[in-house]
């Protein structure tokens, strides 16, 4: 018996700040080169629920949002072999055209021809459409995960994607290197798991309990920053010497300036991974970095090289984020799911798609 494929998607979308609704749209048929996905989960990033705060408005409404996706392939177009079959799980790539100087690099995240939250699927609605109980795409706009991956974890593929960016441009030393990462979010704490994966020793500093209590249950050595002088911490975990790496995952000035305090007198890192806003800013003259021989490192976005790194990384169990996810909340109820995304302490907050409307707690 033929499947019966469905004809239209639901989907929340951002109208304008604070206000989610979810909308329905017809799914269009799918092209030789494109998958037809069952979309189970849709974790919350820090970009989508600031822009519901008001923060990234320059993003643009209505906001069909949501990338950190997960689902089950439903169908296929004739043109895809065997990379994707019927019944596989994936997780979203941003889309990207291929071609252009950017993607021949692979460096999609920076595609020259598809703007990264632009409108791609509709005339009307930006985004990616993450937030959408179904949805077609093209099908290398994905990457496969174990079916044996809850969905809420699979969907940590994107987020990892841009941590193992940060860890490469760091060229982290195993059993060498320390590493401080200041905040303990899911982002920081995702930056952790990693760093420790490529053999590193990680140290996380942090100042609300909740936050300390989750990164310690991961086995971490931890700081509390407000108990305690982080930067002497440092100091007298490292005999002295500071840190190898630190990375700033909370876009605070405070972070950034205590980054600088931390890292070796010579030859050290700092990863200024996070975005704050309004703009964070950091204490520094050409002349300390010069002799202090510093690197300061930015990082945005992955490479398709990236993404393929985070599904091995998570299939693999190599990086474990089963404890960084925090609730779970059907489509139905995607406003109080944004609520709770943007409380502080939070860590990722799931969208579930075709799920019976009931409020389901993950963690």
């Amino acid at each position: 018996m033929k499947m019966m494929l469905p004809e239209t998607c639901q989907f929340g979308c951002l109208v304008a700040q604070g206000k989610m609704e979810v909308r329905t749209l017809p799914l269009p048929e799918i092209q030789p080169d494109e998958l037809l996905v069952k979309q189970e989960v849709c974790n919350i990033c820090t970009t989508d629920y600031q822009q519901w705060q008001g923060l990234r408005e320059h993003q643009g409404y209505p906001m069909a949002g949501g990338h950190e996706c997960t689902g089950i392939v439903m169908a296929k177009g004739e043109a895809v072999e065997d990379t994707f079959n019927i019944g596989d799980r994936v997780a979203v790539v941003y889309d990207y055209c291929g071609y252009c100087q950017a993607c021949k690099q692979g460096e999609v995240t920076g595609c020259e021809n598809i703007q990264q939250f632009g409108k791609n699927y509709s005339g009307t609605y930006y985004g990616i459409f993450g937030f959408a109980d179904y949805f077609v795409r093209k099908a290398q706009s994905f990457v496969k995960l174990d079916t044996d991956l809850s969905p809420s974890e699979a969907a940590f593929v994107e987020p990892l994607s841009s941590v193992v960016q940060n860890l490469n441009k760091l060229r982290l030393r195993g059993g060498i290197d320390t590493v401080v990462v200041i905040g303990g979010g899911t982002m920081g704490l995702l930056n952790a798991e990693t760093a420790r994966a490529f053999g590193a020793r990680v140290i996380v500093s942090e100042i609300m309990p909740k936050k300390i209590a989750t990164a310690q249950a991961m086995g971490f050595e931890t700081i509390t920053a407000n108990a305690e002088d982080p930067i002497q911490a440092v100091k007298n975990r490292t005999n002295g010497r500071g840190a190898d790496v630190v990375i700033v995952a909370v876009g605070a000035t405070i972070a950034n300036n205590q980054a600088l305090q931390m890292v070796k007198a010579k030859d050290g890192k700092i990863s200024l991974y996070a975005a704050g806003y309004p703009a964070p800013e950091m204490e520094i003259d050409s002349n300390t970095i010069h002799y202090r021989r510093l690197e300061l490192v930015g990082t945005y976005g992955s490479t398709l090289a990236d993404f393929a790194t985070a599904a091995f990384l998570l299939n693999t169990k190599r990086v474990d984020v089963s404890k960084l996810v925090e609730k779970q909340f059907p489509l139905g109820q995607i406003h109080e799911a944004f609520v709770c995304a943007s409380t502080p302490g939070s860590f990722r907050v799931s969208v579930v798609m075709n799920q019976p409307e009931e409020k389901e707690e993950g963690k």
